[in-house]
């Protein structure tokens, strides 16, 4: 017998896969990886400002995985410089859009930014 699972489940996984806002975290060389896909804004920020906070409290290093980010705005640039005080992060593999949000600001110059997840936990 196959156990289903509840509508209310089914919707909460097709709202996720509809937003694009799917965290995926692992370990990895004693670093914590956060994987960011889709589109962070002021209404999207939560659940990747819940990963990072809680990732930060118990890892001395974290590390984003941006290749998915297809859109990011101030309040997510905010999130991560904010992090950045609380822990070493690093930015592994930034999307083209986050690359040129970090380079305009001037953010490139604070965070640990690195082409590769390989290159950000060597």
């Amino acid at each position: 017998m196959t156990t289903r699972p509840s509508s209310e489940t089914q919707m909460q996984f097709s709202q996720q896969a509809r937003t694009g806002r799917e965290l995926v975290q692992y370990e990895r060389a004693g670093a914590w990886i956060v994987v960011a896909h889709g589109d962070y804004d002021a209404n999207s920020i939560a659940s990747m400002a819940k990963a990072l906070e809680t990732a930060a409290k118990k890892h001395s290093r974290v590390v984003l995985d941006a290749a998915g980010l297809t859109f990011a705005d101030s309040t997510f640039l905010n999130l991560l410089l904010r992090i950045h005080q609380t822990t070493a992060l690093c930015v592994a593999s930034p999307a083209p859009q986050l690359r040129r949000i970090l380079e305009i600001t001037g953010a490139d110059t604070v965070l640990d930014v690195r082409t590769t997840i390989e290159d950000a936990v060597a």
